[in-house]
Protein backbone atom coordinates (compact mmCIF):
# COMPACT_ATOMS: atom_id res chain seq x y z
CA UNK A 1 0.00 0.00 0.00
CA UNK A 2 1.87 2.94 -1.23
CA UNK A 3 2.26 6.19 1.15
CA UNK A 4 2.47 9.71 -0.63
CA UNK A 5 4.61 12.41 1.58
CA UNK A 6 4.11 15.50 3.80
CA UNK A 7 1.37 16.81 5.86
CA UNK A 8 -2.85 17.30 5.23
CA UNK A 9 -3.78 18.33 1.93
CA UNK A 10 -6.43 20.62 3.21
CA UNK A 11 -6.88 23.04 0.13
CA UNK A 12 -9.71 24.93 -0.71
CA UNK A 13 -10.21 26.86 -3.69
CA UNK A 14 -11.95 29.99 -4.60
CA UNK A 15 -13.58 30.94 -1.41
CA UNK A 16 -13.39 27.27 0.32
CA UNK A 17 -14.99 25.87 -3.29
CA UNK A 18 -12.67 25.26 -6.69
CA UNK A 19 -10.36 26.67 -9.03
CA UNK A 20 -8.19 26.21 -11.83
CA UNK A 21 -7.44 22.43 -12.48
CA UNK A 22 -4.46 23.50 -14.01
CA UNK A 23 -2.80 25.33 -10.71
CA UNK A 24 0.42 23.51 -10.64
CA UNK A 25 0.40 20.80 -7.75
CA UNK A 26 2.37 18.40 -6.17
CA UNK A 27 2.53 15.17 -8.02
CA UNK A 28 1.15 13.31 -5.22
CA UNK A 29 -1.49 14.23 -2.74
CA UNK A 30 0.47 15.14 0.50
CA UNK A 31 -2.68 14.05 2.86
CA UNK A 32 -1.90 10.81 2.10
CA UNK A 33 1.61 10.27 3.46
CA UNK A 34 3.33 8.63 6.42
CA UNK A 35 3.97 12.56 7.44
CA UNK A 36 0.37 13.32 7.08
CA UNK A 37 -1.05 12.69 10.23
CA UNK A 38 -3.43 9.45 11.27
CA UNK A 39 -2.34 6.41 10.64
CA UNK A 40 -2.66 3.62 8.41
CA UNK A 41 -5.72 0.94 8.37
CA UNK A 42 -6.68 -2.05 6.78
CA UNK A 43 -10.22 -3.11 5.66
CA UNK A 44 -11.24 -7.03 5.70
CA UNK A 45 -12.10 -7.54 1.93
CA UNK A 46 -15.92 -7.77 1.44
CA UNK A 47 -18.92 -7.17 -0.80
CA UNK A 48 -19.05 -3.25 -0.68
CA UNK A 49 -22.79 -2.17 -0.28
CA UNK A 50 -23.06 0.48 -3.25
CA UNK A 51 -20.93 1.50 -5.86
CA UNK A 52 -19.13 4.67 -3.98
CA UNK A 53 -18.05 2.09 -1.40
CA UNK A 54 -16.94 -0.07 -4.56
CA UNK A 55 -14.82 3.11 -5.95
CA UNK A 56 -13.71 3.67 -2.60
CA UNK A 57 -12.29 0.51 -2.16
CA UNK A 58 -10.57 0.37 -5.20
CA UNK A 59 -8.48 3.56 -4.11
CA UNK A 60 -7.66 2.58 -1.05
CA UNK A 61 -6.01 -0.87 -2.65
CA UNK A 62 -4.42 1.73 -5.58
CA UNK A 63 -3.06 4.25 -2.91
CA UNK A 64 -3.36 4.57 0.59
CA UNK A 65 -6.01 3.57 3.82
CA UNK A 66 -5.51 5.78 6.77
CA UNK A 67 -7.58 6.68 9.66
CA UNK A 68 -7.20 10.62 10.29
CA UNK A 69 -7.27 12.63 13.32
CA UNK A 70 -4.33 14.31 15.99
CA UNK A 71 -3.55 17.57 14.48
CA UNK A 72 -4.14 20.38 15.71
CA UNK A 73 -7.76 22.08 15.35
CA UNK A 74 -6.52 26.03 14.81
CA UNK A 75 -3.23 25.40 12.74
CA UNK A 76 -5.70 22.91 10.92
CA UNK A 77 -7.41 26.02 10.31
CA UNK A 78 -4.68 28.10 9.32
CA UNK A 79 -3.34 25.65 7.06
CA UNK A 80 -6.80 25.48 5.69
CA UNK A 81 -7.19 29.05 5.17
CA UNK A 82 -3.62 29.61 3.51
CA UNK A 83 -4.38 26.93 0.89
CA UNK A 84 -7.42 28.77 -0.61
CA UNK A 85 -7.44 29.43 -4.13
CA UNK A 86 -3.78 28.11 -4.20
CA UNK A 87 -2.40 24.99 -5.25
CA UNK A 88 -0.08 23.28 -2.32
CA UNK A 89 3.14 24.05 -4.15
CA UNK A 90 2.35 27.52 -3.29
CA UNK A 91 0.23 27.36 0.40
CA UNK A 92 2.75 24.60 1.75
CA UNK A 93 5.75 26.96 2.15
CA UNK A 94 3.45 29.89 3.20
CA UNK A 95 2.39 27.54 6.29
CA UNK A 96 5.70 26.84 7.16
CA UNK A 97 6.80 30.43 7.50
CA UNK A 98 3.74 31.23 9.20
CA UNK A 99 4.55 28.20 12.00
CA UNK A 100 8.41 29.25 12.13
CA UNK A 101 7.38 32.65 13.37
CA UNK A 102 4.62 32.30 15.39
CA UNK A 103 4.26 28.96 17.01
CA UNK A 104 7.44 28.84 19.38
CA UNK A 105 7.38 26.22 21.74
CA UNK A 106 5.67 28.13 24.65
CA UNK A 107 3.70 30.54 22.82
CA UNK A 108 0.19 29.52 22.17
CA UNK A 109 -0.94 30.00 18.24
CA UNK A 110 -4.15 31.47 18.39
CA UNK A 111 -2.75 33.97 20.60
CA UNK A 112 0.27 34.43 18.83
CA UNK A 113 -1.41 35.63 15.58
CA UNK A 114 -4.58 37.47 17.45
CA UNK A 115 -1.40 39.66 18.16
CA UNK A 116 0.38 39.91 15.29
CA UNK A 117 0.85 42.92 12.71
CA UNK A 118 -1.44 42.22 9.62
CA UNK A 119 1.08 43.48 7.17
CA UNK A 120 4.26 41.50 8.93
CA UNK A 121 1.57 38.21 8.90
CA UNK A 122 0.99 39.25 4.95
CA UNK A 123 4.35 39.27 3.93
CA UNK A 124 5.55 35.37 6.08
CA UNK A 125 2.34 34.24 4.44
CA UNK A 126 3.21 35.60 0.70
CA UNK A 127 3.47 32.35 -1.22
CA UNK A 128 0.36 31.62 -0.82
CA UNK A 129 -1.12 34.51 -2.81
CA UNK A 130 -4.07 36.45 -1.85
CA UNK A 131 -1.72 37.22 0.91
CA UNK A 132 -3.52 40.39 2.52
CA UNK A 133 -6.73 39.10 2.38
CA UNK A 134 -5.71 35.46 4.31
CA UNK A 135 -3.67 37.59 6.93
CA UNK A 136 -6.91 39.69 7.70
CA UNK A 137 -8.64 36.84 7.68
CA UNK A 138 -6.19 34.73 10.23
CA UNK A 139 -6.05 37.25 12.70
CA UNK A 140 -9.75 37.70 12.48
CA UNK A 141 -10.05 34.08 13.17
CA UNK A 142 -7.23 34.07 15.92
CA UNK A 143 -9.07 36.75 17.80
CA UNK A 144 -12.49 35.51 17.86
CA UNK A 145 -10.81 32.00 18.99
CA UNK A 146 -8.86 33.27 21.66
CA UNK A 147 -12.39 35.39 22.76
CA UNK A 148 -14.54 31.80 22.06
CA UNK A 149 -12.22 28.90 23.73
CA UNK A 150 -9.28 30.86 25.17
CA UNK A 151 -6.95 29.87 22.78
CA UNK A 152 -5.73 27.09 20.54
CA UNK A 153 -5.92 24.60 22.99
CA UNK A 154 -9.48 25.35 24.16
CA UNK A 155 -10.44 25.53 20.57
CA UNK A 156 -8.66 21.75 19.59
CA UNK A 157 -10.59 20.45 22.50
CA UNK A 158 -13.88 21.68 21.19
CA UNK A 159 -12.97 20.30 17.53
CA UNK A 160 -12.14 17.14 18.93
CA UNK A 161 -14.72 16.54 21.60
CA UNK A 162 -17.68 18.60 20.56
CA UNK A 163 -20.93 17.68 18.75
CA UNK A 164 -19.46 17.18 14.99
CA UNK A 165 -22.49 19.21 13.46
CA UNK A 166 -22.37 22.22 16.59
CA UNK A 167 -18.70 22.13 15.38
CA UNK A 168 -19.08 22.28 11.53
CA UNK A 169 -21.96 24.87 12.08
CA UNK A 170 -19.62 26.82 14.47
CA UNK A 171 -16.58 26.98 11.92
CA UNK A 172 -19.15 27.68 9.08
CA UNK A 173 -20.27 31.24 10.84
CA UNK A 174 -16.60 32.22 10.71
CA UNK A 175 -15.60 34.29 8.30
CA UNK A 176 -13.81 32.89 5.63
CA UNK A 177 -14.85 29.17 6.33
CA UNK A 178 -16.53 27.60 3.90
CA UNK A 179 -18.18 23.45 3.96
CA UNK A 180 -14.40 22.51 2.67
CA UNK A 181 -12.44 24.02 5.37
CA UNK A 182 -14.60 23.40 8.14
CA UNK A 183 -14.99 19.44 7.08
CA UNK A 184 -11.42 19.19 6.58
CA UNK A 185 -10.77 20.37 10.15
CA UNK A 186 -13.37 17.95 11.47
CA UNK A 187 -11.42 15.57 9.64
CA UNK A 188 -7.73 15.91 9.85
CA UNK A 189 -7.65 17.22 13.76
CA UNK A 190 -11.13 16.09 14.52
CA UNK A 191 -10.78 12.02 13.27
CA UNK A 192 -14.44 12.02 12.77
CA UNK A 193 -15.95 9.06 10.74
CA UNK A 194 -18.42 9.67 8.02
CA UNK A 195 -16.64 13.09 6.65
CA UNK A 196 -15.98 13.04 3.06
CA UNK A 197 -14.61 16.86 2.16
CA UNK A 198 -15.11 18.02 -1.25
CA UNK A 199 -12.76 19.72 -3.12
CA UNK A 200 -12.52 20.38 -6.93
CA UNK A 201 -11.21 16.72 -7.51
CA UNK A 202 -14.12 15.00 -5.47
CA UNK A 203 -16.44 17.53 -7.00
CA UNK A 204 -15.42 16.19 -10.50
CA UNK A 205 -14.68 12.87 -10.74
CA UNK A 206 -17.87 11.77 -8.29
CA UNK A 207 -20.54 13.83 -10.78
CA UNK A 208 -18.06 12.28 -13.33
CA UNK A 209 -18.54 9.12 -12.73
CA UNK A 210 -22.09 8.70 -11.55
CA UNK A 211 -22.18 8.80 -7.84
CA UNK A 212 -23.80 11.93 -7.39
CA UNK A 213 -25.88 14.15 -8.95
CA UNK A 214 -24.05 15.62 -12.19
CA UNK A 215 -25.62 19.08 -11.15
CA UNK A 216 -24.54 18.30 -7.50
CA UNK A 217 -23.39 21.43 -5.62
CA UNK A 218 -20.51 20.55 -3.44
CA UNK A 219 -23.33 19.97 -0.56
CA UNK A 220 -24.93 18.12 -2.44
CA UNK A 221 -21.76 15.94 -3.72
CA UNK A 222 -20.86 15.47 -0.25
CA UNK A 223 -24.24 14.12 1.26
CA UNK A 224 -23.85 11.56 -1.59
CA UNK A 225 -20.68 10.85 -0.62
CA UNK A 226 -21.07 10.37 3.14
CA UNK A 227 -24.62 8.18 2.96
CA UNK A 228 -23.36 6.22 0.54
CA UNK A 229 -19.89 5.59 1.94
CA UNK A 230 -19.41 3.62 5.36
CA UNK A 231 -17.77 6.46 7.82
CA UNK A 232 -14.41 4.81 8.45
CA UNK A 233 -13.47 4.77 5.26
CA UNK A 234 -14.61 8.47 3.95
CA UNK A 235 -11.45 10.14 4.88
CA UNK A 236 -9.27 8.02 2.74
CA UNK A 237 -12.03 8.31 0.19
CA UNK A 238 -11.29 11.93 0.14
CA UNK A 239 -7.72 11.80 0.17
CA UNK A 240 -7.46 8.94 -2.43
CA UNK A 241 -9.67 10.43 -5.15
CA UNK A 242 -7.61 13.74 -5.13
CA UNK A 243 -4.83 11.61 -6.48
CA UNK A 244 -6.60 9.63 -8.24
CA UNK A 245 -7.89 13.41 -10.46
CA UNK A 246 -4.38 14.16 -10.65
CA UNK A 247 -3.05 10.67 -11.99
CA UNK A 248 -6.10 9.76 -13.94
CA UNK A 249 -9.26 12.03 -13.84
CA UNK A 250 -8.02 15.34 -14.87
CA UNK A 251 -10.75 17.64 -15.75
CA UNK A 252 -9.41 18.32 -19.32
CA UNK A 253 -8.03 15.18 -20.48
CA UNK A 254 -9.04 12.24 -17.88
CA UNK A 255 -7.01 9.05 -19.09
CA UNK A 256 -10.06 6.96 -20.75
CA UNK A 257 -9.69 9.42 -23.74
CA UNK A 258 -6.68 8.17 -24.99
CA UNK A 259 -7.42 4.89 -23.97
CA UNK A 260 -10.62 2.74 -22.44
CA UNK A 261 -8.19 0.17 -19.95
CA UNK A 262 -5.99 3.65 -19.16
CA UNK A 263 -8.06 4.10 -16.19
CA UNK A 264 -8.19 1.51 -13.05
CA UNK A 265 -11.82 2.60 -12.88
CA UNK A 266 -13.30 2.70 -15.97
CA UNK A 267 -15.26 -0.81 -14.74
CA UNK A 268 -17.09 2.25 -12.47
CA UNK A 269 -17.30 5.10 -14.36
CA UNK A 270 -20.63 6.52 -16.17
CA UNK A 271 -18.00 8.85 -18.28
CA UNK A 272 -20.58 11.86 -17.68
CA UNK A 273 -19.04 14.87 -19.78
CA UNK A 274 -16.29 12.80 -21.30
CA UNK A 275 -16.48 11.35 -24.93
CA UNK A 276 -13.95 9.30 -26.10
CA UNK A 277 -15.24 8.38 -29.05
CA UNK A 278 -15.00 12.63 -30.17
CA UNK A 279 -12.46 13.39 -27.75
CA UNK A 280 -15.17 15.97 -25.78
CA UNK A 281 -14.95 16.58 -22.09
CA UNK A 282 -17.43 18.77 -20.23
CA UNK A 283 -18.79 19.79 -17.13
CA UNK A 284 -21.27 16.94 -15.90
CA UNK A 285 -23.71 19.09 -15.35
CA UNK A 286 -23.38 20.49 -18.84
CA UNK A 287 -23.63 16.96 -20.32
CA UNK A 288 -27.24 16.62 -19.02
CA UNK A 289 -28.66 20.07 -19.17
CA UNK A 290 -28.45 19.44 -22.85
Amino acid sequence: MPLASRSPAMSDRADDGDGPDDDPEPAENISGGAGGGGEAVAFEPGDPGTRAEAVVDRLGDMYWQKAYGGRDGFECLVRTVLSQNTSDVASQPAHDALMDRYDGPDDDLAAALSDADQQELAETISSAGLYNQKSERIVALAERICEAYGGADGFDEFVTTGDPSEVRETLLDMNGVGPKTADCVLLFSGGRGGVFPVDTHVHRIARRMGLAPADADHEGVREALEAAVPEAKCGFGHTAMIQFGREYCSARKPACLDDPEACPLADRCDQIGVSPATGEVVDPAEAVGN
